[in-house]
């Protein structure tokens, strides 16, 4: 995960540096937009980098649960860099707007906007998909960034090529406007992305594939899995869960088959992470959806197996018909 940071880091700074030499030689609002959210893309490879070091120590005395949530802290940094960028941007392009700026070589400088917009968009790519397979939410809000920044960067040209033909300078501030709305949009998202990991809010996807490995991994006398949450910490998850096993099994035998159970789950999960299973008991309420054999407890014959969904996984009490058998 370091190399994707330092590769953005530099490839990010070699950036700001041509789309300023396209500004100075163009003198265009819009390009000046694409050059100031390239600072933004520099403090923020700066930030995931030492943020990625950070996320990676093990856990100690006083981060038990590791250092993964530091990611987050990177991801809203990143989004609030941007948010900003698309005000200072709003407030130059209504100033050169009322202004008529104009500009100029701008065959120059659709080269050089051409040019850096191809390299961020492979760039781009680059850091989601290694975000995505180390599991890391900083390289993928950098992947993320440096995608819109492309997409910024082919606002820049639509606009340099309106004024290029049509003789309007004005199409560059508004260029310019509609790409600061394209950014404020995508650092709110950011920001509220990974405000809700922080907050360790539900991700209904993330639970449903948790239910789907549940499913897969499933052994006689797992009856039930309820109550289910999962804190993320970068790359490691911890999963806490009620798990509605036979009464009769003794502590020895639930301790075994729930950990085996667990480590079944996990050679399907993408992520590290730990189960902590509270044990309840089946209180012969469950016999139409235990395929225990030869239960030497059971009330009534075995129906079917309930299915690990999200509401199910979800629910932190028992349902109505079950509260009510009891």
């Amino acid at each position: 995960m370091t190399k994707g940071g330092i590769i953005s880091l530099v490839v990010s700074f070699l950036l700001l540096v041509v789309k300023f030499i396209a500004y100075f030689l163009t003198g265009s609002q819009a390009v000046l937009s694409d050059a100031l959210e390239s600072i933004v893309n520099v403090s923020a490879a700066a930030l995931a980098l030492w943020i990625i070091r950070v996320s990676q120590r093990p856990a100690d005395k006083d981060h038990p649960y590791g250092h993964g949530k530091a990611e987050y802290f990177s991801s809203v940094f990143e989004g609030a860099l941007i948010s900003f960028a698309a005000v200072i941007i709003f407030v130059d392009s209504i100033e050169a707007l009322v202004k008529g700026k104009t500009t100029e070589r701008i065959d120059l400088g659709l080269i050089l906007i051409i040019g850096a917009g191809i390299i961020n968009a492979l760039l781009g790519f680059y850091l989601i998909r290694l975000g995505k397979k180390e599991h890391s939410a900083a390289l993928i809000a950098s992947g993320k960034h440096v995608f819109s920044d492309f997409l910024t960067s082919l606002g820049v040209v639509v606009g340099l090529l309106l004024v290029h033909f049509t003789g309007m300078h004005w199409f560059d501030s508004v260029a310019a406007l509609f790409l600061g709305a394209l950014l404020a949009w995508t650092g709110v998202k950011l920001i509220r992305a990974s405000i809700d990991a922080l907050m360790d809010a539900n991700d209904v996807s993330l639970v449903e594939k948790l239910g789907d490995y549940f499913t897969k991994s499933r052994t006689e006398g797992i009856i039930r899995i309820h109550h289910t949450r999962i804190v993320r910490a970068g790359n490691y998850h911890h999963i806490d869960a009620h798990v509605v096993v036979p009464e009769f099994w003794d502590v020895t035998t639930a301790h075994d088959r729930t950990n085996d159970f667990e480590k079944k789950v996990f050679e399907l999960y993408e992520h590290r992470g730990e189960i902590h299973f509270h044990i309840d008991p089946c209180r012969r309420v469950y016999c139409h959806a235990c395929d225990v054999k030869n239960c030497p407890i059971r009330r009534e014959d075995f129906q079917k197996l309930i299915p690990f969904t999200f509401e199910e996984l979800t629910s932190p009490t028992e349902p109505e018909n079950l509260q009510h058998r009891k």
